[in-house]
C-alpha cells in the first residue's frame, strides 16, 4: 500500500486519539480503530510479528524487514498513541477527579455512535449474530461493575496487569485503562509514569508486548474464519460498556490508600436529577453531541480511500 506524508499524518492523528481513549477507564481505543478504519490493518501488523520477520531483517536486510513490518504504519500510529496516553493520563485524571460529569459526557456520546458504526459492518444478521452480540454486550456489562482491587506494586503483577490490559485496549469497547483499575494497577502505572520510573514501565512494557503478540494471532484468526459473529461480540462490548461512562454515578464505597486519599471502589449509574451535585445537564448534552459528531469525523478519514 502506497501512502503520502499525509496518510501518516492522518495516522498519527488517529493514534493520538487512540491514546487519548485509552487513557481514560471506560473507553477503548481499540474502538477509536475500528471506526477510524485501521484496526484490521493493525491487527494483521502486529500478528506479523514472528520468527520469519527477524529472518528477513537478517537475510535482506532492513529496508525488507521495515517493509514486511509495516513499519512506517506502526512508527505513524505508535508515536500518536504514546504521546496522547502519556500527557493525556494527567489532564484525565484532573478531569475526572474535578469534571467527571464533563468527561463522561463526551464519551458517552462517543460510544453511542461507534455502536452504530461498529454494528453497521456486519453483513448478514442472524440467530449467531444476535446471540454474539448478547453475550458481547453481556460480558462487557458485568466487567463494568466489577469493583476495584487494592492496589499491587508487585512486579509480576504489573507484568501480568501489563499483558492483560493491552488485550482489553485493542478490544472495541473494553477499556485497558479500566481492566488496569480493577486490577489495583491504574495508579502504579500512573505514578510511575508521573515519577518515570524506569523499571516498573519496563516491566508494563515487557508484559504489554507479549499480551498484544499473542492476542493479535487469536483476533486475526477470528476476522478470517467468523467474521461477523466477532463484529457482533465487539458490538456487544461496546454496548455493554455504555454503564461504565454513564456520565451520572452515585459512588456506594470508597478505597483509601496508604497515603490516607480516597478513590472510588464502587459506583452505580443513576438519574441525572437523583444526581448528588450539579448535573450539568445542559453542558452534558452538547458534550454527548460533540462526542457523538467526533465518531463521524474519525469514520470519515477512515472510508478515505
Amino acid at each position: 500500500m502506497h501512502r503520502r506524508l499525509k496518510d501518516y499524518l492522518i495516522i498519527s492523528f488517529k493514534g493520538l486519539a487512540m491514546g487519548a481513549a485509552d487513557a481514560v477507564p471506560g473507553v477503548s481505543g481499540g474502538t477509536i480503530a475500528f471506526i477510524s478504519g485501521i484496526y484490521e490493518e493493525l491487527i494483521n501488523t502486529i500478528s506479523n510479528v514472528n520468527i520469519s520477520l527477524f529472518k528477513t531483517l537478517f537475510n535482506k536486510g532492513i529496508k525488507a524487514f521495515w517493509k514486511e513490518l509495516n513499519g512506517n504504519f506502526i512508527l505513524a500510529l505508535l508515536s500518536g498513541i504514546i504521546i496522547s496516553f502519556v500527557s493525556f493520563m494527567k489532564l484525565a485524571k484532573y478531569l475526572l477527579e474535578y469534571h467527571p460529569v464533563l468527561i463522561w459526557s463526551f464519551f458517552f456520546g462517543l460510544i453511542i455512535a461507534s455502536i452504530y458504526f461498529v454494528g453497521k459492518q456486519i453483513t448478514k444478521w442472524n440467530i449467531a449474530t444476535i446471540i454474539a452480540l448478547i453475550i458481547g454486550a453481556a460480558i462487557a456489562f458485568y466487567i463494568s461493575k466489577l469493583p476495584s482491587l487494592a492496589t499491587n506494586e508487585n512486579s509480576w503483577f504489573l507484568f501480568l496487569a501489563g499483558a492483560i490490559a493491552i488485550c482489553a485496549m485493542i478490544l472495541p469497547g473494553i477499556s485497558g485503562s479500566f481492566i488496569l483499575i480493577i486490577l489495583g494497577a491504574y495508579k502504579t502505572l500512573s505514578d510511575a509514569i508521573h515519577d518515570i520510573d524506569i523499571k516498573k514501565l519496563l516491566i508494563f512494557i515487557s508484559g504489554a508486548i507479549i499480551g498484544l503478540l499473542s492476542f493479535s494471532h487469536v483476533l486475526k484468526w477470528l476476522f478470517k474464519h467468523y467474521h461477523n459473529i466477532t463484529l457482533a461480540v465487539l458490538t456487544g462490548f461496546i454496548f455493554g460498556s455504555l454503564n461504565k461512562v454513564w456520565p451520572w454515578k452515585k459512588t456506594l464505597s470508597f478505597h483509601t490508600n496508604s497515603k490516607g486519599i480516597k478513590s472510588p471502589l464502587l459506583q452505580e449509574s443513576v438519574s441525572p436529577f437523583s444526581f448528588e451535585g450539579d448535573h450539568q445537564l445542559l453542558y452534558a448534552i452538547i458534550l454527548i453531541i460533540l462526542g457523538f459528531l467526533t465518531i463521524f469525523i474519525l469514520e470519515k478519514l477512515g472510508s478515505k480511500k
